[in-house]
């Protein structure tokens, strides 16, 4: 038989691939780490963790607007080195546990750039390594376009260390990353205008959902342009102008681009050992995670439709639990809850109003509009809107959506409940918990 180095190599530290190969190692696994920047990968280094931080600090401008009504005298001074630094330290402090992790575990991490030399060998630094399986875990780029004064824009990875807060910026993009550090450097004190090139922010949300987000962003300070595209970054004495595709132009101290991210697959040598990728580049993988190579497999935003923490760290697990364990079990990717950290934050699970009436021929939908509690006497005006779509045949709830104050929180618990066939008459023999806002959902 055939020998290996290792019984499973993982391209790319990140949390999918850190899960697996860690999985695998507490298995008693020969498992090599393939990665050459910091562990953690995206979400601890560059995206979830840091810019949840961000969320954070910037909720402190609401809450002390909210204080005063409530007898507090808040006389408060936003100090943006002061954040970097603690930023940084706590993401510091994650890749260290995230190197205990895979060393407990008895991982060997190689920390440089892998690419393949043919299916089984794996060139890493200066050396070459060979395994059994193979995980192609390595996530996501941010995507700019290639118009004229693109190397003046900055991205979400440059956008979390500014050297100091801008007074204005433009944001280009309506996905969750843009209005995510739009509602984050608005509350910090930024005049933020946000550029999308369709008529509505959010595509592919529900609709009222969306509609509702962008009015709230709107009415929070954020300057909403839709219907508009960029064509080029020009730099000035003062700052940038953006050239708009009707010939105007948008002047800022600073250009951040949001507008999607690619697979991180450059350099992987894909082609060389015969590794079919989707026309977007994703890594193209059955439900088993497995690609067109039988003992190579992708987890994660390299593969994945769903580019979430929690998926590519499932992927991640269930996968090695198939090939080391007898394990049967597969991903599944309906009803998944996602949050978006905007402001306010939109929670979801389940479908869309549009989605529900493509699949189901009764359907209907209950909304309430609020204002919480935990604003109600104070200058913040912001409001709270729930969406629950139902099959009137079998009273199935077929998705759930929130927009306001701790969406995220109250989606997850809502979430399982829908994972395993809530009913709109179960969420009606619920009794609330008062006064809260969760409480709306079992009383719609």
């Amino acid at each position: 038989m055939t020998q290996y180095d290792y019984d499973l190599i993982v391209i790319g530290g990140g949390s999918g691939g850190v899960r697996a190969a860690r999985i695998a190692g507490g298995y008693g696994k020969k498992v090599a780490l393939c990665e050459a920047d910091k562990l953690g990968g995206t979400c601890v280094i560059r995206g979830c963790v840091p810019k949840k931080l961000m969320v954070y600090a910037a909720g402190y401008q609401k809450m002390f607007k909210a204080a005063k009504a409530f007898g507090w005298e808040v006389d408060s001074h936003f100090d943006w080195p002061t954040l970097l630094k603690n930023k940084d330290e706590e993401v510091h402090r994650l890749n260290q546990i995230y190197h205990n992790l895979i060393n407990n575990a008895g991982v060997t991490l190689h920390p440089h750039f892998a690419s393949f030399v043919d299916q089984h060998t794996i060139q890493v630094g200066d050396k070459t390594i060979t395994g059994k399986h193979i995980i192609i875990a390595t996530g996501g780029l941010p995507q700019m376009p290639d118009i004229p004064g693109v190397e003046y824009v900055i991205n979400s990875n440059q956008a979390l260390d500014l050297p100091e807060l801008p007074q204005s910026m433009v944001i280009y993009g309506g996905g969750y990353i843009a209005v995510e550090f739009a509602g984050i450097f608005n509350a910090l004190g930024v005049a933020v205008k946000l550029v999308y090139r369709g008529p509505q922010l959010l595509r592919g949300f529900d609709d009222e959902v969306a509609k509702f987000a962008q009015q709230s962003f709107s009415e929070s300070g954020i300057e909403v342009i839709t219907n508009t595209s960029l064509k080029a970054i020009e730099k000035t004495s003062k700052g940038y102008q953006c050239v708009t595709d009707d010939g105007n132009v948008i002047d800022s101290d600073c250009v951040f681009f949001a507008t999607g991210r690619v697979p991180n697959i450059q350099g992987l040598n894909l082609d060389k050992i015969g590794v079919d990728t989707e026309d977007d580049g994703r890594i193209r993988v059955n439900d088993h995670q497995a690609t067109n190579v039988d003992h190579i497999f992708a987890v994660g935003d390299v593969s994945n439709i769903d580019q979430l923490t929690p998926v590519a760290i499932k992927e991640g697990h269930l996968l090695v639990d198939r090939l080391f364990k007898d394990s049967e079990r597969l991903m599944e990717y309906d009803n998944i809850a996602s949050t978006v950290f905007s402001m306010p934050e939109i929670g979801r699970c389940g479908l869309t109003e549009a989605e529900a009436s493509e699949q189901y021929k009764n359907v209907k939908c209950y909304t309430s509009t609020f204002r919480a509690m935990k604003y109600a006497m104070s200058e913040v005006t912001e409001k709270t809107f729930m969406k629950v779509i139902v099959c009137e045949d079998s009273d199935k709830v077929l998705g759930i959506h929130i927009v306001g104050t701790d969406a995220g929180e109250i989606i997850q618990g809502f979430a399982v409940a829908i994972k395993q066939g809530l009913t709109r008459r179960q969420l009606q023999k619920t009794i609330g918990i008062h006064p809260t806002s969760a409480e709306e959902l079992v009383t719609l």
